[in-house]
């Protein structure tokens, strides 16, 4: 119904920056909530940054507050996530997931939530 695709990711050095698109297609206007979510290597995968197509409403992380932008453009169905300041840390493989739920906030880092997701693109932070 709604197929969401991800690019931008690559290998940066510490303190660069990388821009992530979330690409939606299908039934695009029906995604009420779209999420940034990341999974490093042996680790759980954790919520990043969300934004509400309606409003543009925004919540980040703590982890990325203040270095990470999460943006859309409407005409496009796209989100991107402009990340700065990268550090080690952030080094994971990035998902973008589409969420239709009426009841879902914006402050959800609940992946059951979001019922669309994309395949994932790799950022590297060397340091």
């Amino acid at each position: 119904q709604v197929q969401v695709v991800e690019s931008g990711g690559g290998l940066v050095q510490a303190g660069n920056s990388l821009r992530l698109s979330c690409a939606a297609s299908g039934r695009a206007l029906n995604v009420l909530i779209t999420g940034w979510f990341r999974q490093a290597p042996g680790r759980e995968r954790e919520f990043v940054a969300s934004i509400r197509w309606s409003g543009g409403s925004t919540y980040y992380a703590d982890s990325v507050k203040g270095r990470f932008t999460i943006s859309r453009d409407n005409a496009n169905n796209t989100v991107y996530l402009q990340m700065n300041s990268l550090k080690p840390e952030d080094t994971a493989v990035y998902y973008c997931a589409a969420s239709l739920r009426k009841r879902t906030v914006i402050s959800s880092a609940r992946l059951e939530e979001y019922d669309y997701w994309g395949q994932g693109t790799q950022v590297t932070v060397s340091s």
